[in-house]
C-alpha cells in the first residue's frame, strides 16, 4: 500500500513512524514534514492548504491512501478534493470539518444530538459578550469561534481579561467551567460505524502545576489508571455515536478521527470541545500503545468498510509523552536554534525512548527548532512510572538554548493520585 500523509508536526511524524512499521505499506510520503519525518518517510513539497495541489501529488505518486493531518487543511476542503480524484482518503470533508472550525456549529450538533456539554452563548458583539460574562462569572471560559492552533481559549478568574479576548475575536463562544479532570478521546469513523481508540490525557498549560498560559499541549500520557473502566462505553453511547449519527442525518458524515475533548465533571461526563484530527501530544501517546497495525484502520474508514475492522489490540505497557518548546513559547516563539543530542536518544534509550518531531528544520547536517513545539519525547514502559523515567531520561540528553518543558507530566497518575 502507498500512502501519502499531509502535514509536519509531531502528529504526522508519529502517524508516519506506525505507518512505516506496518508491513502492509510499501511506500510512504509526507507532504511537506519535517526534519524527523525524513527518517521514515519520503518528503514531498506541497503546500497542505492547496486541495488541488494535494489531489494532484496523490495521483503522481498513485496513493492508496492519503491521510489529512492537520485541522486547517480538513476545514479548508483538502480531503474534499482528494475523494474528487477518486482517491481514498482519511479524514472529513470540509463541510464536517465544522465540527471543529467552528465551536458554534459544535454547540449547535451536539444540542441536536443530545450531547451533554457547557451551558454557553454565542457571542458577536460588547454587550453580548458582557452579558455572557455577568450570566455565567468567574472563572471565565471564553473560546474563540474559529482555529485558533489551540490558543484560542481563555480560562480566568480576570474578568478584563476575559472580556479583552472576546473583544479580539470576531466571534467567540462564552461558556460554564466545566470542573473535574479533562480527558482526551479519539474515535475513528467512517461515517456510520464508530471504533473508539484508547483514552489519553493531556496537559494544556505551558508550566508545572498547569501555570501558565494555553498552549497547544505540552505533555500527554495513556493509560488513565484512576479512570472508570466504564468511560470509554459511556462516552460511545452519550458522545461518539449520538454526533456521528447527527452529522449523518444533517448530509454532512463524518468521515475520519473523530476528537472528543471531555471533562470529567461532578454532574458526569460532559464534553468541552471537538476536533477533527488526530490530536498532539495526544496521538504520541495513543499510538505508542496501539499494536494494531495502522493502514487499514484508517482505509476502512475511508472506504467505508469500519464495520468489517478486527477489535483494536492494545499494549499493555503506559506512554508518556514531554514536549520540548522554544524559547518564549506560547507567545512569540524563537526560531533557528540549533538541536543536539537526538543521535544520543536514538542511541541510548530506543526502542522504549525516542523523539518525535514537530517544528523543525535542517539546515545541511543541523537539525534547527522551526516552531514553538520543536520535538515530543516519547517513552513507554510497565506502568506510567517507568515510562515518565525513560521520557525524561531522553529529554535530558536534548539540547536547545532557551527551551522549556514541563517536568510533572503524568506525575500525579503515577503516583496514583
Amino acid at each position: 500500500m502507498k500512502v501519502l500523509v499531509i502535514g509536519g508536526g509531531a502528529r504526522e511524524h508519529a502517524l508516519c513512524r506506525s505507518l512505516s512499521l506496518d508491513p502492509d505499506v510499501n511506500a510512504l510520503y509526507c507532504a511537506p514534514g519535517n526534519a524527523g519525518i525524513a527518517e521514515v518517510a519520503e518528503l514531498r513539497p506541497v503546500d497542505p492548504l492547496d486541495g488541488a495541489a494535494v489531489a494532484r501529488l496523490a495521483t503522481e505518486l498513485r496513493a492508496d491512501l492519503v491521510v489529512v493531518g492537520p485541522e486547517a487543511p480538513l476545514v479548508a476542503g483538502v480531503a474534499d478534493s482528494v475523494r474528487a480524484a477518486r482517491i481514498p482518503v482519511f479524514g472529513p470533508s470540509g463541510e464536517a470539518a465544522r465540527l471543529e472550525g467552528s465551536k458554534a456549529f459544535a454547540k449547535d450538533v451536539m444540542a441536536g444530538a443530545g450531547v451533554p456539554t457547557a451551558r454557553s452563548y454565542v457571542c458577536t458583539t460588547p454587550d453580548e459578550v458582557d452579558e455572557a460574562l455577568d450570566a455565567f462569572g468567574a472563572p471565565y471560559v471564553v473560546k474563540d469561534d474559529g482555529l485558533a492552533a489551540g490558543k484560542g481559549v481563555v480560562v480566568t478568574e480576570d474578568r478584563a481579561a476575559a472580556r479583552a479576548h472576546a473583544l479580539s475575536c470576531d466571534r467567540v463562544v462564552i461558556e460554564e467551567f466545566l470542573d473535574g479532570p479533562e480527558v482526551s478521546l479519539f474515535a475513528i469513523t467512517d461515517g456510520v460505524t464508530v471504533l473508539p481508540l484508547q483514552p489519553a490525557q493531556d496537559f494544556k498549560r505551558a508550566l508545572d502545576g498547569d501555570a501558565g498560559p494555553n498552549t497547544g499541549g505540552m505533555g500527554a500520557y495513556s493509560p488513565l489508571p484512576w479512570a472508570d473502566p466504564k468511560l470509554v462505553d459511556e462516552v460511545m453511547a452519550s458522545v461518539l455515536q449520538p454526533t456521528v449519527d447527527e452529522l449523518r442525518r444533517r448530509g454532512t458524515p463524518f468521515s475520519g478521527l473523530l476528537y472528543a475533548g471531555l471533562a470529567i465533571t461532578s454532574r458526569g461526563v460532559r464534553v468541552i470541545e471537538f476536533n477533527a484530527r488526530f490530536g498532539d501530544p495526544e496521538t504520541q501517546v495513543v499510538l505508542a500503545r496501539l499494536r494494531t497495525p495502522l493502514a487499514s484502520v484508517l482505509l476502512n474508514s475511508a472506504n467505508g468498510t469500519l464495520d468489517a475492522q478486527a477489535p483494536l489490540v492494545w499494549r499493555e505497557d503506559a506512554a508518556v509523552t514531554v514536549v520540548i518548546a522554544s524559547h518564549n513559547y506560547p507567545e512569540t516563539p524563537r526560531t533557528g536554534d540549533p538541536i543536539t543530542g537526538l543521535a544520543d536518544v536514538a542511541e541510548q534509550d530506543a526502542p522504549y525512548a525516542y523523539v518525535l518531531h514537530a517544528g523543525t528544520r535542517s539546515e545541511g547536517d543541523a537539525v534547527v527548532s522551526a516552531g514553538g513545539r520543536v520535538l515530543s519525547v516519547t517513552a513507554t514502559g510497565s506502568d506510567l512510572a517507568q515510562a515518565r523515567e525513560r521520557a525524561y531520561k531522553a529529554v535530558a540528553r536534548i539540547g536547545l538554548d532557551g527551551s522549556q518543558y514541563r517536568t510533572d507530566i503524568a506525575a500525579k497518575a503515577a503516583e496514583h493520585r
